[in-house]
């Protein structure tokens, strides 16, 4: 799948910034790719672009307009059409990490083939997976957990992946969700495969390599979240992570979106453990990764260290403070590159 850039990001009226993570993580991994962000009247989030219209955007040279909103569900609001089909009327393709296809949409289709306008759907594919098989495969694999769904598990995954090969190690980071595909330019979107094949199709994205390479999985939803947990266990078991990383974060009380108290750093691990021994008996945890946007600069060093001293791991967040303490824990129990 081949997206023509430069990325002109749409918004939408979302209600809050997670719901325009797709559009955020772009910003933050792919800033040079972007143009500018479309959005409608009322949208609470904002990714710092410059505030555009679709003529605008087309002016200043972007290429595809790529829907950077997300809700439950992947759904596409039907306000939204409009926009789609008059950046499609200008010229531009769209790209989609939504869970409905463009092309199933009468006046978006009729639009593409109108303009020959190209309909990238990234959460979907044409593959026929296999599977999982639980067969132990040469390489090592680093999993990025949550207790709970959007509290920073991608950026972890790519902080990580970026500090591993800056320290010297062969790395990979492998995207299973819309927005890290849109930053890697690979990829696959594990909530979109059918529930039996989770696990295949995750064996498939972290294939075997080197015994010296090292793949860093984005992860999914929680263990613990009641409507992503099949996601989640699927990936587990089918990535076989050698190390996994705790991601936190600290001022919530219940998972986003439904009504369950939030589960500890400390249940989070010793599932994960339990579920994951199945495919990998010597996993472990490598680490904690908090997001501490909502603290200040003293309450977060200060949590981070009642946080690390508590299960006796390093615990860093990896935007504000970087990687290296998780890998010098990869070199202690793994060995140096």
């Amino acid at each position: 799948m081949e997206i023509a850039r430069p990325y002109l990001l749409f918004l939408g009226d979302v209600h809050d910034a997670l719901a325009a993570k797709t559009a955020t993580g772009i910003v933050d991994w792919r800033k040079d790719w972007c143009i500018g962000q479309v959005r409608l009247d009322g949208c609470a989030a904002d990714t710092g672009l410059a505030d555009m219209s679709i003529a605008d955007g087309v002016a200043a040279g972007a290429k595809t307009m790529v829907i950077g909103a997300v809700n439950a569900g992947g759904r596409l609001p039907d306000h939204w059409i409009d926009s789609i089909v008059e950046a499609l009327n200008a010229g531009l393709d769209v790209a989609s990490g939504l869970h409905v296809r463009l092309g199933d949409i009468p006046e978006i289709a009729e639009a593409a083939v109108t303009h020959g306008g190209q309909l990238h759907d990234v959460r979907h594919n044409n593959m026929a997976f296999a599977t999982g098989k639980g067969t132990k495969r040469p390489g090592k694999r680093i999993l990025a957990v949550g207790t709970d769904c959007s509290v920073g598990k991608k950026y972890t995954a790519l902080a990580m992946d970026k500090a591993l090969n800056e320290r010297g190690y062969k790395s990979s980071f492998c995207a299973t969700g819309q927005t890290g595909v849109f930053i890697s330019g690979r990829g696959l979107s594990l909530d979109a495969v059918i529930a039996d094949f989770i696990a295949g199709a995750a064996e498939w994205l972290s294939p075997a390599t080197d015994d010296d390479h090292w793949q860093v999985v984005e992860g999914q939803g929680s263990l613990f979240h009641p409507s992503f947990a099949g996601v989640t266990l699927g990936l587990l078991h089918g990535s076989q992570p050698d190390g996994f990383i705790v991601c936190h974060e600290p001022t919530r009380t219940k998972m986003r979106g439904v009504d369950t108290p939030l589960p500890t750093i400390q249940q989070v691990i010793d599932m994960t453990i339990q579920c994951g021994r199945l495919t990998n008996p010597d996993i472990r945890c490598l680490g904690i990764a908090v997001n501490t946007q909502a603290l200040s600069d003293e309450e977060a060093q200060a949590y981070l260290a009642k946080v690390g001293e508590e299960h006796g791991l390093p615990a860093t967040d990896p935007v504000r403070y970087g990687m290296d303490s998780l890998v010098d824990k990869v070199a202690t129990e793994f060995g140096a590159p």
